[in-house]
């Protein structure tokens, strides 16, 4: 059965001549979809019931179904959806509130705003160790329809309008390129966030950030870096074997070069693993040429015999210190924490539902 989630107009006019519809009603079913995030065509009140019975029968919105909706003390909520053939994804909604403001006229504060995060793989290959993603092994790429539906699914379900995405859920990005790069595009054009509000992390597969930098995408690209060395990060990201920490920022140099866009780094903090004082001036002196923002993840336990640790807030801020010391004139921040209590925080989307409902 067709999904019309990820059809543009164009698409979906050929599709509705095809069940013998005429053409104007595309557009009807486009704004509903894209603009309402309707999940039910008896909804779609403008179309006659004739209509809306055919399009029942021939075609559906979007595959995945919803298994649970979990909603933590801090307003995150996580949601697990099932595919069409049965496996499990995982989604995450957060609320920021905006920092920089100025009230209205009416003394009011502007609202802030939405962000997902989203999946685009089934698993994840890469298996870093203080990830509960990469746990579950790789089973699929999502579809860009799968990966497009997860953001009006989350619209749907919350009745909130998402400003902002983020690939950062289960998932190398860059190892599902095709769909990834189609699913941001039908974002842009179709949902209607613009790319400077994307972003897309990667584990530092160089093929493919050399080919992203040549798409002409106003992205936000961030790598998953958590070690300064090639001897720490072959064991907390395994695919540098592959391609080397020097290389990866090189890659990322040259990625900056023909953009002109700001890479992020993300760097998971861990007690005893990679916060020593020495791996931060080792990162400040790798990172002080390249146009990047720092940021700096608290680890989020993933099992009750996890054998990491998160830093403590000491041992971080010094991190901090003499990272900046190393590396001036980037901003280097401390990523807040969301989700934490029902397992919905980075590194802990492993299918599993938290400890509140």
């Amino acid at each position: 059965m067709q999904s019309l989630i990820g059809l543009n107009l164009n698409e979906l006019e050929s599709l509705v001549q095809e069940l013998g519809l005429e053409k104007f009603r595309a557009k009807q079913i486009y704004k509903w979809i894209y603009s309402k995030s309707c999940r039910d065509f008896d909804e779609m009140t403008d179309l006659s019931t004739k209509a809306r019975d055919l399009l029942k029968e021939k075609s559906s919105i979007g595959s995945l179904k919803l298994v649970t909706r979990e909603i933590s003390s801090d307003g995150t909520e996580k949601f697990l959806f099932e595919t069409s053939q049965g496996e499990k994804i995982e989604s995450v909604l957060m609320y920021f509130e905006n920092v920089n403001y100025s009230e209205d006229e009416g003394g009011n504060t502007p609202p802030g705003r939405y962000s997902a995060c989203i999946s685009s793989q089934v698993g994840c290959a890469v298996a870093c160790p203080f990830c509960a993603t990469g746990t579950l092994g790789f089973k699929r790429n999502l579809s860009a329809s799968e990966i497009i539906e997860q953001v009006l699914f989350m619209q749907n379900l919350s009745e909130k309008r998402i400003a902002n995405i983020v690939y950062m859920g289960q998932g190398e990005p860059l190892n599902n390129y095709d769909s990834v790069l189609k699913s941001i595009k039908r974002i842009r054009e179709d949902v209607g966030i613009g790319v400077r509000h994307i972003t897309v992390s990667t584990s530092g597969v160089i093929p493919k950030i050399e080919a992203l930098a040549t798409e002409d995408l106003q992205i936000t690209l961030a790598l998953s870096l958590h070690d300064s060395t090639d001897q720490g990060r072959d064991y907390l990201v395994p695919i540098n074997s592959k391609w080397p920490v020097f290389e990866v920022i090189d890659s990322l140099k040259d990625y900056v070069r023909k953009t002109k866009r700001r890479v992020t780094i993300e760097y998971v903090m861990l007690d005893g693993v990679n916060d020593s004082l020495d791996k931060a001036k080792i990162l400040g002196e790798l990172i002080k040429d390249l146009h990047c923002n720092v940021n700096l993840i608290p680890y989020n336990s993933t099992d009750v015999d996890d054998p990491f640790k998160r830093s403590n807030s000491k041992r971080v801020e010094e991190f901090s210190k003499v990272l900046k010391q190393h590396c001036k004139g980037k901003t280097i921040t401390v990523r807040k924490e969301r989700g934490h209590d029902i397992k919905a925080a980075c590194g802990q989307l492993a299918n599993s539902v938290g400890s509140k409902t």
